[in-house]
């Protein structure tokens, strides 16, 4: 494929284009343009393999240092458009310490909630606010083979810088849906056939002695105050993870890594 590739000197951090593409950092600016920025060779990559539903790649264009075009020349002739930017350019698309010099300019990509409702395992995050956290469920989701996730309620945008690179590409894997109601996601997840399953410290079922073996939703919540009574009531069952040691109890993420997993295990003999 031959790249069209910005000639001559690269973009400045003060050029029109690279500054339009900077107030993505703002999630209205996000909302209503649907676009973001993907940073890193990880991200860049999911987001090049990602073709919408509407038929449209996923990325409108990658910004690359001239670096980062050697070093990454196979992953960047995927690209439709490549413009390259010098380095304090890139450094103002990124968020990261040590930007690695990619960075793409992405179309949104969250679908419907029922076609988030996929596979035989399914996560519902309810008003997580953290972005590493969300990024991480997103990409331990996909690891363990999940169907989909869903970011329900006042959950944080995906669309976060930080949770995109706490994804590590996954973002691009599996559908992720976006709904503003909790109850309306647990509601929709039953009537799809799955067994909703709230992670819950209290829980009456220990998760080492639940069926997991058929469809099953996850349903996770605030980092800080977990599930509010009325949603969790909602789940077929609460289910606790049992704390062998002195710890009060687990990260959000973590504990959604080991439910996922208990799931993946049953569901795969």
């Amino acid at each position: 494929m031959s790249t069209p590739v910005t000639a001559g000197t690269p973009l400045t951090v003060g050029n029109t284009r690279v500054k339009e593409a900077r107030k993505l950092s703002r999630r209205p600016v996000r909302s209503e343009r649907r676009l973001f920025l993907a940073d890193g060779p990880k991200a860049v990559e999911g987001a090049l393999s990602t073709v919408l539903a509407s038929g449209e790649s996923c990325v409108v264009e990658v910004f690359a240092t001239p670096a980062a075009e050697q070093q990454y020349a196979d992953l960047l002739a995927t690209a439709d458009v490549v413009t390259t930017v010098d380095d304090r350019a890139l450094a103002s698309l990124s968020d990261a310490v040590n930007p690695a010099g990619v960075v793409a300019l992405c179309r949104h990509l969250d679908v419907p909630l029922a076609s988030a409702l996929t596979g035989s395992t399914v996560a519902i995050c309810a008003d997580v606010r953290d972005p590493g956290n969300a990024g991480t469920v997103i990409r331990t989701a996909d690891a363990a083979g999940a169907g989909g996730v869903v970011l329900a309620g006042s959950s944080v945008d995906a669309y976060n810088p930080k949770t995109v690179r706490a994804s590590v590409g996954s973002l691009f894997h599996l559908p992720v849906a976006v709904e503003p109601d909790p109850a309306a996601a647990v509601a929709a997840a039953r009537a799809a056939g799955y067994t909703v399953l709230a992670a819950d410290g209290a829980g009456e079922v220990d998760l080492f002695a639940a069926d997991l073996g058929g469809p099953t939703a996850w349903l996770f919540g605030n980092e800080a105050w977990g599930l509010p009574a009325d949603l969790a009531a909602l789940a077929d069952h609460r289910v606790a993870i049992p704390i062998h040691g002195r710890a009060e109890s687990l990260n959000l993420a973590t504990a959604a890594a080991v439910c996922l997993y208990a799931s993946a295990r049953a569901q795969r003999g």
